[in-house]
């Protein structure tokens, strides 16, 4: 993968391939900031608290998570409007990984800012209800959804296990308890962000990995793909025909050895015709 934006975030995160606008947005936890571009020009917008993942509600507006809350956010004039609140009250917190179900829900997970303790959840926003899901959880990331609509994925980093949830078909609320489905422990990088492709194989970012990894519906390692910076936290599926692969990385808490290996930490990486993804599902709300 080369760099698709020269930009360097502190902490990259929640890449979202809008498929009505043909254009990618993501964020820099760290650096308070959406981030995009189209064609040659670079866009960013600030804020003044952490702001970690998204969905698309129409052309114009996407459904941010942030520290407090979930808001609307015109893309247009930049405009906010607060859908409603998320762990508002706990101040040690803010959100982290998220993506929309195909029941036009949101899943969203929260976690301690420095990552300390089991003090974060997974919650789900559901045409105006927002519901726990899991506690106990140190750096929730990995949810992504089958395409077939029978299982929703997850993980805490901090643990390396991938969980796999059956979901009800016609609600999308979870059916049954979580099992484990990859179990990664032993590795000494973390499962970061996901998402599943057309084929329902598993993308993983991997924490200190210098790679994405692809995982066949039962758990089988079928490729990886390399990154030029240790911390990969998220890919994506994007592009005209959803064949272009897409990843963010993070360039805080690079070691000096990392740091002389490459110089594009915390950059956008894409490759193409890497593998056919599912078009990001719309929020309902």
């Amino acid at each position: 993968m080369t760099p698709y934006d020269d930009r360097q975030c502190c902490l990259g995160e929640g890449p979202l391939w809008h498929p009505g606008r043909q254009q990618l947005f993501w964020f820099d936890i760290q650096g308070k900031q959406l981030l995009t571009r189209v064609g040659d020009a670079a866009r960013a917008w600030d804020f003044d608290e952490m702001v970690s993942a998204a969905g698309w509600i129409d052309e114009d507006h996407l459904l941010v998570a942030s520290e407090t809350q979930l808001f609307s956010f015109k893309i247009s004039d930049g405009s906010r409007e607060t859908i409603t609140l998320l762990e508002s009250d706990m101040p040690r917190t803010r959100s982290n990984d998220g993506r929309a179900d195909p029941w036009g829900g949101f899943w969203i997970g929260t976690m301690a800012k420095d990552g300390a303790g089991p003090v974060g959840a997974f919650y789900r926003y559901y045409r105006g209800e927002v519901r726990m899901l899991y506690d106990g959880l140190c750096i929730p990331n990995a949810c992504c959804f089958s395409p077939c609509r029978n299982y929703g994925y997850f993980t805490d980093t901090a643990n390396g296990i991938i969980k796999r949830v059956s979901l009800d078909p016609e609600t999308g609320w979870p059916a049954a308890s979580p099992e484990v489905w990859l179990d990664l422990s032993g590795e000494d990088w973390g499962p970061d962000g996901a998402v599943i492709d057309a084929n329902g194989n598993f993308w993983n970012a991997q924490w200190g990995a210098w790679r994405v990894a692809c995982y066949s519906p039962d758990g089988a390692l079928l490729r990886t793909v390399d990154i030029d910076a240790t911390h990969t936290s998220c890919p994506a599926f994007g592009g005209p025909d959803l064949t272009t692969l897409f990843c963010t990385t993070a360039g805080g808490r690079v070691s000096a050895h990392d740091a002389a290996r490459s110089s594009h930490h915390g950059k956008v990486f894409s490759a193409p015709d890497i593998a056919k993804g599912q078009p990001e599902h719309q929020v309902i709300l």
